[in-house]
């Protein structure tokens, strides 16, 4: 008899992973694929979108290989994806019609500013969201005023590889709920007429929005020795929420990548926030929607990368951590991390990133070790204000840049909270859900019975050094200009 595996499908922005697990969500198979992005002019990041489905399709097949070879088969597949990013493709050849406009593009702007300030306003009451460039719907407004054949086809990642793969031509309502073109509140359950209008987005040229998990067909390629069911589809941070066990309320994730995304799980009642943070859909499963609550840090692993490579400041970002850990402190140096402006909670699209501080005593140690903080510092910014809703006790963590010790003494004193540090929890998460969406497992809830505690940090300061901290902190980024 052939062995029961799970398999997860990240496609995030620098990299995709193909992971199988076993039933109790251990990996047995993993492979992954970089991905390049582009910045072609100031504020725009694109990628190409035949590279990125090549990725996806190469990470599969090395591990649908793997997975032949011990003698396992994949009964559930789930795919995330990088959210806001948006494409159009041709609907009858599937031929990429424009690149892929990641999430970080700024170009949206234009669009965006020429909204009268009542349509911002009815489109943020609408669709539960700030009108920022961070979403999907100033994107493909951006695309369709320069031009597009007619059968064009618009959409997220997912929806484009899912209708490459497997002639799925759908999405899912935490993707919806990241497009501004929806209202979720309401679960994101369909596209609104006026939020589509709006931004000029027909909304017959939109994907089909169905449940996050079950039975949403069947994903194949040429290259692949059997065809995958698909039984979940996700952002990439709602995955790392459930990767993380976080799927009862009060439970906090940051999946700290090209930027840090923080989650609290937030129930079955749609979480208001005052515009800090984003009331989100965490996921849909037959008539149960549940929602949490994200704050983003457009600048993190993107950050470091640049002032390693483009600065010259270190061979690679791992080396660039490892000079920060040369230098007790920063030195007077500050960073702040906005070189796609500044996310939750101040939503201030036009910042810039800023490194202030210098004196002639300043190595490149100290400005490593600010950039440290600063990423510190502003998931600390977010914490403040999800601690507004619900105690924060733990911070769960996961991805690349958590491999860095200093960052998580960093984080543990910036937030006052315990950090676990984890595994990869998007890719398992994804197959995760895919277990629950295919019944092997009885709900969500299930999910963190089979996520073990990571190694813990916690604060080495007390509550009166944070509050004094955080000040200086914030009247660094009034004084950069940002807010």
């Amino acid at each position: 008899m052939s062995r029961p595996l799970l398999l997860g499908i990240d496609e995030g922005t620098s990299a995709v992973k193909a992971i199988a697990y076993d039933l109790d969500l251990r990996p047995v198979a993993g492979h992954e694929r970089r991905v390049a992005t582009s910045q072609p002019h100031p504020g725009w990041v694109e990628q190409d979108a035949d590279e990125v489905l090549e990725a996806v399709v190469d990470a599969v097949a090395a591990v649908l290989q793997e997975v032949v070879t011990l003698g396992g088969e994949v009964v559930a597949c789930g795919l995330d994806h990088q959210g806001e990013s948006v494409l159009a493709w041709d609907a009858a050849t599937g031929r990429p019609l424009s690149p892929i406009v990641v999430w970080q593009d700024r170009r949206a702007l234009e669009v965006l500013d020429r909204l009268s300030p009542d349509a911002a306003a009815e489109v943020s009451r609408r669709s539960g969201l700030p009108v920022d460039p961070y979403f999907s719907a100033g994107k493909l407004a951006w695309l369709l005023e320069r031009g597009l054949p007619h059968g064009a086809r618009l959409g997220t990642v997912d929806a484009f590889l899912t209708d490459r793969l497997g002639g799925i031509y759908a999405t899912d309502p935490s993707t919806a709920s990241r497009t501004q073109l929806s209202d979720v509140a309401a679960g994101a359950g369909q596209w609104d007429p006026w939020l589509c209008a709006c931004f000029g987005v027909p909304v017959d040229a939109l994907p089909a929005i169905e449940d996050s998990l079950g039975e949403l067909g069947t994903l194949s390629h040429p290259r692949w020795p059997v065809a995958l069911p698909l039984r979940a589809r996700v952002v990439d941070q709602q995955a790392a929420l459930a990767g993380a066990g976080c799927v009862v309320p009060g439970r906090v994730k940051a999946t700290y990548g090209t930027g840090v995304f923080v989650l609290a799980h937030a129930g079955d009642v749609p979480p208001a926030s005052g515009g800090a943070l984003l009331p989100t859909v965490a996921w849909r499963h037959g008539a149960v929607t549940e929602f949490a609550l994200d704050g983003g840090v457009f600048s993190a692993g993107s950050l470091l990368e640049w002032l390693a490579r483009d600065m010259g400041l270190a061979p690679d970002v791992p080396a660039l951590a490892a000079l920060a850990r040369e230098v007790p402190d920063a030195g007077g140096v500050r960073v702040l991390p906005a070189l796609a402006g500044l996310g939750a909670p101040w939503w201030q699209p036009s910042a810039r990133a800023a490194v202030a501080g210098l004196t002639g005593a300043s190595r490149p140690a100290h400005v490593a070790h600010a950039a440290l903080e600063g990423v510190a510092w502003r998931v600390a910014d977010i914490l403040e204000v999800i601690a507004e809703h619900a105690p924060v006790e733990v911070l769960r963590v996961d991805g690349g840049l958590t491999r860095s010790p200093l960052l998580l003494e960093l984080q543990a004193d910036a937030a006052g909270v315990a950090v676990e540090a984890g595994e990869d929890a998007t890719a398992s998460g994804a197959a995760a859900l895919a277990a629950v969406g295919a019944g092997l497992w009885p709900s969500t809830r299930a999910i963190a019975e089979r996520v073990p505690a990571g190694d813990r940090t916690t604060p080495r300061t007390d509550a009166a050094w944070r509050t004094e901290g955080h000040e200086a902190w914030r009247s660094f980024v009034r004084a950069a200009g940002a807010l």
